[in-house]
C-alpha cells in the first residue's frame, strides 16, 4: 500500500489530481470557530479551544468561497462509486452540507459523533457542546457506494448485553457513534509537551469511517491531514492513502506517525463479515457426499416429511419440487417460498441437523482446498 504526504495548500494541490482516482475522502477542515472574548475555567485559567491561523475568516462569504473550492475539487477526483465523508461542528457543518448539496453530492446519512468527554461549558450560558455532526455522501444518488454492513455490526460496541455480545449478536449500528475525544498516548504532542493539533480526531472514529466504507486497497484521502490520524488507520486497515496539509511541521511528523504504524490483518480488515459466501447447490452437495439421494428431511421437531432426490429436489405428498417452495407447503406458511435452508433438518446419529449447517461444513472444506 502507498502513503503519500503532499505538503501543500488544500484547493491547489486537489487541482493536480485526476479525476476520479481516490475511492473515499475524509474532510476534516477549518471550521471558523467565530469565537469571541476569553473563556476562563472554573479554576480561572484561560481555555483557548482553537485559535490556529488556519481557522481564521474575515466573513462567511469568505468562508464559503473557501469551502465551495475545495469541496468541488473532492466531488471531481472522488470515483463515481465513491464515498465522502466531512465532519464539523454547529458553526460550519451546515454552511458545507448547503454547498454540498448545490455542488450535486447526494446525502447518505448524518451522524452525530457523541463525546464520551466532552470539553464543559466554562461558563454556563448554553448547552455543554458534546457533539460534532459527519455528513455521509456520494457523487449522486445513483452510486453504488461501498457499505459493510456486518462489519459495523461488528464495530457497534454499544450493542446489547454482555452475553449476546460475546455470542456475536450484534445491533445495527446507528448514527449516533459514542467514542471519546482523542486523548493519552494517542494524543500528539509538542515539543512543550502540550497539544501538537488542537483537532486531532480520534482514532476509532477515522477506524470506524475506513473500515466500512471501503475495501482492502483502496484510496483514502484526506485534504486537511494534520496529525495524520486518516493516514495511520487506513495503513492500519490495509488501504493506500493520500494527504495533503498546509503546515510543514504537521507533514514531518505525521509522515513519522505512519512509518510507525504497521497493518493489522482482521476480519474487519479484510470485510470478512461481509464477504458473499460462495453459492453451492443440492446437487453438488449430493455429489460431495454431503447429503444422501433417498434420505428424509424433516421440521426441527425431527418429524419426516420429503424425501431427497438425486437432482436436489425434494418429494413431498406426492409432489416433486424445489426445496424452498417445499418448506413453505410444509410449514403451511401463506408465503409461495420459504428459505429452505432456515428450515429443513436431516438426521445425523439419531439427531436433527440443520441442512444449513451442513452446507456451511461444505463452503468450509473448499476454502481448505
Amino acid at each position: 500500500m502507498e502513503h503519500t504526504i503532499i505538503c501543500g495548500e488544500t484547493t491547489e494541490e486537489l487541482k493536480k489530481m485526476k479525476d476520479g482516482s481516490v475511492d473515499l475522502i475524509f474532510a476534516d477542515p477549518p471550521y471558523w470557530m467565530r469565537t469571541e472574548g476569553v473563556l476562563k475555567r472554573v479554576e480561572g485559567t484561560e481555555y483557548r479551544g482553537c485559535s490556529d491561523s488556519w481557522d481564521h475568516f474575515d466573513s462567511l462569504e469568505e468562508y464559503e468561497k473557501f469551502t465551495e473550492s475545495w469541496l468541488a475539487e473532492c466531488y471531481r477526483v472522488l470515483k463515481t462509486n465513491g464515498s465522502f465523508w466531512v465532519i464539523g461542528g454547529m458553526q460550519c457543518i451546515y454552511t458545507i452540507g448547503a454547498i454540498m448539496q448545490r455542488l450535486g453530492f447526494w446525502i447518505v446519512n448524518d451522524v452525530v459523533w457523541h463525546k464520551k468527554n466532552p470539553t464543559p461549558n466554562f461558563l454556563g450560558t448554553r448547552l455543554n457542546n458534546s457533539h460534532e455532526t459527519l455528513i455521509w455522501a456520494t457523487k449522486s444518488r445513483r452510486s453504488r457506494y461501498t457499505f459493510h454492513y456486518k462489519t459495523a455490526k461488528e464495530l457497534n460496541l454499544d450493542t446489547v448485553d454482555e452475553e449476546a455480545f460475546e455470542k456475536g449478536k450484534r445491533k445495527q449500528l446507528g448514527s449516533v457513534w459514542k467514542i471519546p475525544v482523542c486523548q493519552g498516548n494517542e494524543r500528539m504532542k509538542d515539543e512543550a509537551g502540550g497539544k501538537l493539533h488542537s483537532t486531532q480526531k480520534p482514532e476509532e472514529l477515522l477506524y470506524r469511517i475506513i473500515a466500512i466504507s471501503s475495501n482492502p486497497g483502496d484510496v483514502v484521502l484526506d485534504p486537511f491531514g494534520g496529525t495524520m490520524t486518516t493516514a495511520a488507520m487506513a495503513k492500519k486497515l490495509g488501504r493506500s492513502s493520500v494527504m495533503i496539509e498546509i503546515d510543514p511541521r504537521f507533514c514531518e511528523l505525521g509522515r513519522k506517525r505512519v512509518e510507525r504504524t504497521e497493518f493489522e490483518d482482521s476480519p474487519v480488515a479484510r470485510a470478512a463479515f461481509d464477504k458473499k459466501p460462495r453459492k453451492v447447490t443440492m446437487s453438488e452437495m449430493i455429489g460431495a457426499g454431503y447429503f444422501t439421494a433417498g434420505e428424509s428431511f424433516c421440521l426441527r421437531d425431527g418429524q419426516s416429511a420429503a424425501t431427497l432426490l438425486p437432482d436436489g429436489k425434494l418429494l413431498f405428498g406426492g409432489e416433486v419440487m424445489d426445496m424452498h417452495s417445499c418448506a413453505a407447503k410444509a410449514r403451511g406458511s401463506a408465503a409461495q417460498r420459504l428459505n429452505g435452508f432456515d428450515v429443513w433438518y436431516v438426521l445425523r446419529d439419531g439427531k436433527p441437523v440443520s441442512v444449513s449447517e451442513i452446507r456451511d461444513a461444505y463452503r468450509a472444506s473448499l476454502e481448505e482446498l
